[in-house]
């Protein structure tokens, strides 16, 4: 509940609902440029933590290629926010932007889809091509309505591995947990063919829409908002896409004068693992920086009387 609290706390919107744009008042030209669909294929290391055998208590580390087509993918970036009630959790958010921007970049650059979810925030970009190509995507009703929040389900995962239950932040001194926010870091861009959305059923929608299967979840905070967020890892575990966690560009609310009395550092990694475990595998971010060689080269006609298989 705690959690809960606190990422809807933060996440008042300081807009009027009257001075935000409908999808019924956007025009025909208001919409954007159709992201270019193009050949090339990363390949990616998923990472699973599973008991084996069966039954044994003993958890194993399961590492699996995929190879997923660049157009095909997405990248979901979570609250990253420009400032933070928490000081050190905003230091390490900023020490993270220029190695997040770097694989955005990369990503783009070879096809992928780049969707910013600054929650909260959202009025700050009214009217621009990135939230329009959002609002303007048709909806696609999803097999089951979705939640505003997902809480932890206990049929699915134990409690998480860090307390949270006094304060989460590993500030000397804890501030009052109030917005102080206005718009997404700026040290990541937003460009091209990108998209802004805070909405599940708006992402769903895109997903749905562009073909997209392969959603990566990045940014903060890991045991809440990576994982609660109406387009967080247990929503979209739930609608059976095939959801991941960049390991290297997320960051937890924990405070080690809390249980279990661990590092900062290794309090992430432990949400990290319950993750791996219970909801979905994690990946490295360097694995979207390059697709496999040859994989983005277009087709070349055949010679007559044969095929291109």
């Amino acid at each position: 509940m705690l959690r809960r609290m606190l990422c809807l706390a933060l996440t008042v919107s300081s807009g009027l609902a009257s001075q935000l744009e409908s999808p019924a008042r956007l025009q025909a030209q208001d919409a954007p440029a159709v992201r270019p669909v193009v050949p090339g294929k990363f390949l990616v290391q998923t990472r699973r933590r599973v008991e084996e055998p069966p039954g044994s208590g003993r958890i194993e580390r399961v590492e699996t290629p995929q190879e997923w087509k660049a157009s095909e993918t997405v990248l979901v970036i979570c609250d990253m926010w420009n400032d933070h009630y928490c000081k050190l959790s905003a230091q390490r958010v900023g020490e993270m932007v220029p190695r997040m921007n770097a694989v955005l970049t990369a990503a783009r650059n070879h096809g992928a889809m780049i969707i910013h979810s600054p929650s909260g925030t959202l009025d700050f970009y009214e009217g621009t091509p990135y939230r329009n190509r959002m609002k303007l995507t048709p909806k696609v009703e999803p097999p089951f309505p979705l939640q505003g929040w997902c809480h932890r389900d206990e049929g699915i995962e134990p409690e998480l591995p860090v307390d949270v239950s006094k304060s989460p932040c590993d500030d000397p001194v804890v501030g009052a947990a109030v917005r102080v926010f206005s718009r997404q870091h700026a040290g990541l861009d937003i460009i091209g063919f990108d998209g802004i959305s805070d909405s599940g059923d708006e992402i769903y929608s895109f997903c749905a829409t562009h073909g997209i299967k392969n959603i990566v979840m990045m940014g903060v905070h890991t045991n809440m908002c990576v994982l609660g967020r109406p387009f967080g890892i247990r929503q979209l575990t739930r609608l059976k896409l095939n959801v991941v966690l960049a390991r290297d560009l997320t960051d937890a609310m924990y405070d080690p004068r809390q249980p279990p009395f661990v590092s900062h550092a290794r309090g992430t990694e432990m949400v990290i693992e319950h993750i791996e475990r219970y909801w979905c595998p994690s990946i490295s971010s360097e694995d979207l920086r390059q697709v496999i060689a040859g994989s983005a080269d277009s087709l070349k006609p055949a010679p007559a009387g044969q095929s291109n298989k």
